[in-house]
């Protein structure tokens, strides 16, 4: 009897623990053409972005075979794509063009040790304070570089090239009305392919971008001197690999967490890229970090949810380039354009700007919207935009609560003492006013300041309240500050008397 019952809890404890899409053949179908799909879409843009780091095609398809197969296992968001990026390539291309190959590996690595450090020291938890005006600013640029980075591919290109897009567009917007079993995208990219192949029309294709690797990468210790000065070379590149890669994945990872309503793990994520980024270095790869275009193709488009699409992604990656390299080489690029084109107008949270929402939104988070889209766009780079658009949200809304910050006075009536109540937060920006609120000469001898209803938050407002202090003293007058909270007095008696500098 014992024995049936503990069977009975380890099978019930096995299913509690086993994923569902373990068992279920539908997610298992939804999860493998994702993957496929984002497979496809990965192998040009992957070229693309070793054309701009300045290396050969392959070192920039092995880093995103190795990101996604890692980052499905380590990372702490499911069905998020990591891949070679335009923002890693943008920050390494120099480093690449002045030292070559080995020490682009080596800084990666490097990269990867900083961001195991900066997650496990909790980096993930600052992104509770990126504002959500920001969040949706970053979403909209987002969609706009995706976009514009198609521009090209539909430049100087033959006329049957527009057609073609048109019609994939078409297909993506109506075949799910038809069908959900087999992901739009993959449809398109399968039937422009067969069009252009069996009737010859020579078009852009992804052979044209470079080309494919004909073998799987194998470990290597970078080519570089182990000595003090390659440190020294490759640390400030590093160090910008890990926190470009760090903002662009938690970014991205709020994102997914917003789409599919589910938590994620941050700081495992953080931890995770730079695993993958370390395992991606020694395997010869340019290093990267989560890829949002792909993300989208992946969650939005193709309605992945789990770990299973982004490591497939990897794995057909590889196979595609190693097995079926000439079939991949004539996929049009037309049909991947396309692609992304959807994924853009997808991306895009067209409520932001609709006139009634316009309307209703205060101007500061219109501004702080607008900031954040007109930087990214402008500098090509998610992460600075962030910052900008992060720091302008705080300094407004400092400005805003700097004037919350309210004075009263009540004098008695026999005319022996007067109580001023202050109301509000107290900081660098509502305390620099605070001083000028007091009347120094025509108070009586003995002053109260009421603080019940306000609280200290920094050595700014101590300093105010010192002073105010001071200039009654200078008069003869006595002061008397009533009503602290606890943080507040443990602030006030640690900072009071030696902030003022006497005169």
């Amino acid at each position: 009897m014992s024995s049936a019952v503990t069977a009975g809890s380890r099978a019930l404890r096995l299913r509690l623990l086993t994923p569902v899409w373990v068992s279920d053949p539908k997610v298992w179908r939804t999860e493998v053409l994702a993957g496929l799909v984002v497979a496809l879409a990965l192998i040009p843009e992957a070229i693309s972005f070793s054309i701009i780091a300045g290396v050969d095609p392959e070192v920039g398809l092995f880093a995103s075979f190795t990101m996604a197969v890692v980052i499905s296992v380590a990372g702490g968001r499911p069905a998020m794509i990591s891949a070679a990026t335009g923002a890693v390539a943008l920050v390494i291309a120099p480093l690449t063009r002045e030292h070559g190959l080995g020490y682009l590996t080596a800084a990666v690595v490097l990269a990867g040790v900083f961001q195991v450090v900066l997650g496990a020291l909790g980096i993930a938890r600052l992104t509770r304070f990126i504002p959500r005006s920001v969040m949706v600013g970053f979403v909209n640029a987002l969609a706009i570089l995706i976009f514009l980075a198609q521009v090209p591919e539909m430049r100087d290109v033959p006329w049957v090239v527009y057609p073609m897009m048109i019609g994939a567009l078409l297909l993506m917007a109506l075949f799910p009305k038809i069908t959900t079993v087999v992901p739009a995208p993959l449809l398109s990219i399968v039937v422009l392919t067969v069009i252009t192949v069996s009737a010859g029309i020579a078009v852009p294709a992804v052979g044209d971008k470079g080309t494919l690797p004909s073998s799987l990468p194998l470990p290597a210790v970078p080519d570089v001197p182990f000595a003090l000065d390659t440190l020294t070379t490759i640390a400030p590149y590093a160090l910008a690999i890990a926190l470009v890669g760090l903002m662009e994945s938690l970014m991205t990872a709020k994102l997914v967490d917003d789409i599919t309503d589910t938590p994620s793990n941050k700081t495992r994520e953080s931890i995770g890229q730079g695993i993958a980024n370390i395992v991606t270095g020694f395997f010869g790869g340019m290093g990267g970090c989560a890829m949002i275009g792909q993300t989208m193709i992946n969650v939005k488009v193709s309605g992945a949810r789990t770990r299973l699409s982004t490591f497939l992604a990897g794995v057909f990656l590889m196979l595609l380039c190693v097995t079926l390299g000439p079939v991949v080489s004539d996929i049009p690029m037309a049909a991947l354009v396309a692609v992304m084109i959807m994924v853009s107008f997808a991306t895009f949270d067209w409520h932001s700007i609709a006139p009634k929402t316009l309307k209703r939104m205060p101007a500061g988070e219109i501004a702080v919207m607008v900031i954040t889209v007109a930087v990214v766009v402008a500098t090509d780079n998610l992460a600075i935009g962030v910052v900008v658009g992060s720091v302008t949200a705080m300094v407004i809304f400092a400005r805003r609560v700097a004037h919350l910050a309210e004075v009263t006075s009540v004098t008695d009536p026999d005319g022996t003492s007067v109580v001023y109540q202050v109301t509000g937060e107290l900081f660098f920006a509502s305390s620099n006013d605070l001083v000028g609120q007091f009347n120094y000469v025509g108070d009586p001898d003995r002053i109260v300041i009421d603080l019940s209803a306000a609280h200290i938050w920094d050595a700014s407002s101590v300093a105010a309240l010192d002073a105010i202090e001071t200039k009654y003293a200078q008069r003869g007058k006595a002061v008397e500050i009533t009503g602290l909270n606890d943080p507040s007095a443990q602030l006030h008696d640690r900072l009071s008397g030696s902030l003022v500098t006497s005169h």
